[in-house]
């Protein structure tokens, strides 16, 4: 791991603006134990604002997760839900854009969009 992991640590809002969640906002949560967590973002205005209720709902999953630097301002992140959904995107942090894939054992999914570092 590099000591200047982008990732690692971190809040990051992803906006889905293509594949199968295209227009949903996810909040992930980059524990520095090397697990995530995500919920459904909903939009108010402020950074870090969530809908609180629908997080609250059900315990959050924390599967482990890899971040890789590609190059300075370049990371690829991945991981493994327990819906047997795997997430592998890249983080462009020079525009805030991201390119991904969700996969399963039977479909696949070309996902694009933008995030935002909210902690």
């Amino acid at each position: 791991m590099a000591a200047n992991n982008l990732v690692r640590g971190r809040t990051i809002r992803f906006t889905w603006t293509d594949g199968p969640t295209k227009g949903s906002t996810h909040e992930h949560v980059f524990h520095e134990d090397g697990t995530v967590e995500w919920h459904s973002a909903k939009q108010t205005g402020s950074p870090g604002s969530t809908d609180e209720a629908a997080r609250d709902r059900a315990p959050a999953e924390r599967p482990r997760y890899s971040s890789i630097e590609v190059t300075d301002n370049f990371w690829m992140v991945s991981y493994l839900s327990i819906s047997g959904y795997t997430l592998t995107v890249v983080l462009n942090f020079e525009d805030g854009s991201l390119v991904g894939v969700a996969s399963n054992d039977e479909k696949w999914f070309p996902l694009r969009g933008e995030f935002q570092v909210v902690s």
